[in-house]
């Protein structure tokens, strides 16, 4: 290939991006740039996960889809995970460094407790992920974004707690409920009209399922409840007695329940 040559008028002086584009080349053409979002590289995403107070700690809970652009990449991910006994990520965003993310942070906890003797507090924790989730701003500059949801049970205060986050890292305490990921605007609503402080762990289970089940029927991210797979949302309970799981048949039932309620309002007849 020969050098180019420039008349005096054309030539682009010191200016590399600026050679580049006289001789044909855009340094900075979007369709040259291969991101987390373009058609060639399609991240797996995690979509929405909510988790609310009731009476006796906290509920958390996550639809099991994750997609890779307009396609399922993943029909029964695991989103609402254990951080330690008493705590709890839900994770929405890039599913990759997401798990990644909850992989280190329980490790950080275990760490703490061997060498400290002692749980770190709950705030602590809170902390602590705040920082994984700034250590990940890079990555969430090019796409890959991880917003996670951290609750627990305070067992100084003696009371359910909750975080979210966004992308830089800032961690917000809230009250009642929050909710993450692509449905969370339509999940957030049903539990901002279901929800009430003297809430039962069954009250609140129950709530926490129909919010992900209206997100589903609206949000094309959120993978509704698949009685023919036996796929249903990962929900779990904080207490002071620790963490536990929701059983997959109890959940079955809540969804039976909510599936004769649709039917009921759709015909006009009451539900048995």
């Amino acid at each position: 290939m020969s050098m180019p040559f420039f008349s005096p008028g054309d030539h682009p002086g010191s200016s590399f991006t600026e050679l580049l584009r006289r001789v044909g080349l855009e340094p900075f053409d979007e369709t040259r740039v291969v991101s987390a979002q373009s058609p060639a590289f399609q991240v797996p995403h995690a979509t929405t996960c909510v988790a609310l107070r009731f009476a006796d700690g906290v509920v958390m809970a996550g639809d099991r889809r994750a997609t890779s652009g307009n396609l399922i990449s993943h029909r029964s991910m695991e989103k609402v995970v254990p951080a330690d006994r008493f705590s709890g990520v839900a994770i929405a965003g890039a599913a990759g460094p997401a798990m990644e993310m909850i992989t280190l942070f329980q490790l950080q906890l275990e760490h703490y407790e061997k060498v400290e003797g002692q749980l770190l507090s709950l705030e602590g924790k809170a902390n602590q992920l705040s920082m994984l989730v700034r250590g990940n701003l890079p990555a969430a500059m090019q796409g890959m974004v991880v917003v996670p949801i951290f609750a627990g049970y305070d067992l100084f205060r003696r009371e359910g707690r909750l975080w979210d986050y966004d992308p830089t890292g800032g961690r917000y305490e809230e009250r009642q409920y929050v909710a993450t990921g692509s449905g969370s605007l339509h999940a957030s609503t049903v539990v901002k009209l279901g929800w009430h402080s003297s809430m039962s762990r069954d009250e609140a289970v129950a709530l926490a399922v129909k919010s992900l089940w209206e997100a589903a029927d609206v949000d094309s991210a959120t993978g509704g409840p698949d009685a023919l797979r036996g796929i249903y949302p990962v929900v779990a309970s904080i207490t002071a007695s620790g963490w536990e799981r929701v059983a997959d048949t109890d959940i079955a039932t809540v969804v039976d329940s909510l599936v004769a309620d649709h039917q009921a309002r759709n015909t006009g007849g009451e539900q048995p």
